[in-house]
């Protein structure tokens, strides 16, 4: 079984998607659509810059969810289909799209006012991010509960065994990330980003993403969907609504879904769109699968050409 796994934020490289658009007309038609959906000319902000302004977060998450759905659809014209699919974080948008379940239009116009949303929830400087590596997550979990002190502080993405981000007020992180570190943690590194994302601070977001998402036309996806927030198999559309709204505030339990699509059956994973994170993520969660990114029409082709070896030995 072959799952397509979307990356998230973080996976953004000015001139991403430019190739895919030159050498594919399914690519190109997505970069259009895109900028017609946003009424923006998105394509050459992913194809030209500048960085300052992919960079938005408002920005961002619209560009990586176009450059990943161009990288798709040359794959599936060429015959590749997956058996399931999953995101992280904003990675889930895509993973409904190429389910059937969201429109590419809606898609884009949502993940545009989910990252102004997000971005609006907390004024800069209030929230953070770190990355606390080589320590288990029941240890993590305790050194958040210890440096709360009234205050969020909480994991945000558990992205594979060894690594964790924590988020939550700047202050609450930074004595989270001594405590972990007293605790046996490797190294604890704050993330340059704009916004404490997955926390109890994003409930602003949330509310104001809620009826947004409520007034969107959802299909049930085909084929179904790991989601972020439990790390389950959804197959209704309602189900997909309420995991994108809880997402939000809620924990990115990505080694969970990694580790459920394996449960399911899959033994290759590819990763679509921007970047190789996922791909490193997916080698130290699900180890023997095979991995494959497609992110260019030369690892593009390379993928059709070991997918269909595969199906054929």
């Amino acid at each position: 079984m072959i799952a397509f796994v979307f990356p998230g934020q973080g996976s953004q490289a000015v001139g991403m998607g430019r190739a895919l658009a030159e050498a594919f007309p399914e690519g190109r038609e997505v970069f259009a659509e895109a900028d017609a959906a946003l009424a923006m000319a998105l394509s050459k902000l992913c194809f030209e810059g500048p960085e300052a302004d992919l960079q938005l977060t408002a920005n961002t998450q619209p560009a990586i969810l176009a450059t990943s759905i161009a990288a798709l659809r040359p794959l599936v014209a060429r015959g590749v289909r997956p058996d399931r699919v999953a995101g992280h974080s904003l990675g889930e948008y895509s993973a409904l799209v190429a389910a059937g379940s969201l429109s590419l239009a809606d898609a884009l116009r949502t993940v545009r006012r989910r990252g102004q949303y997000m971005q609006e929830a907390v004024p800069l400087g209030v929230g953070a991010m770190a990355a606390i590596l080589g320590l288990d997550l029941p240890s993590i979990e305790a050194a958040c509960r210890e440096a709360a002190e009234g205050q969020v502080v909480s994991p945000a993405n558990v992205n594979s065994p060894g690594q964790v981000v924590i988020a939550g007020h700047t202050e609450a992180v930074e004595r989270a990330s001594e405590k972990c570190k007293a605790k046996g943690a490797k190294r604890a590194v704050r993330l340059p980003v704009s916004a404490p994302f997955h926390c109890a601070l994003m409930q602003p977001a949330r509310d104001r993403l809620a009826p947004e998402l409520e007034a969107l036309a959802f299909r049930d996806p085909e084929p179904p969907l790991v989601n972020n927030v439990d790390a389950a198999v959804v197959r209704d559309a309602a189900a997909c609504r309420s995991g994108l709204v809880r997402q939000v505030s809620g924990t990115v339990r990505w080694q969970e879904a990694v580790e459920r699509l394996v449960q399911e059956g899959v033994t290759t994973f590819v990763e679509v769109g921007p970047g190789t994170v996922l791909s490193g993520l997916v080698k130290k969660i699900a180890k023997g699968a095979r991995v494959l990114s497609v992110d260019s029409p030369e690892t593009l082709e390379a993928a059709v050409g070991e997918l269909r070896a595969g199906a054929e030995g």
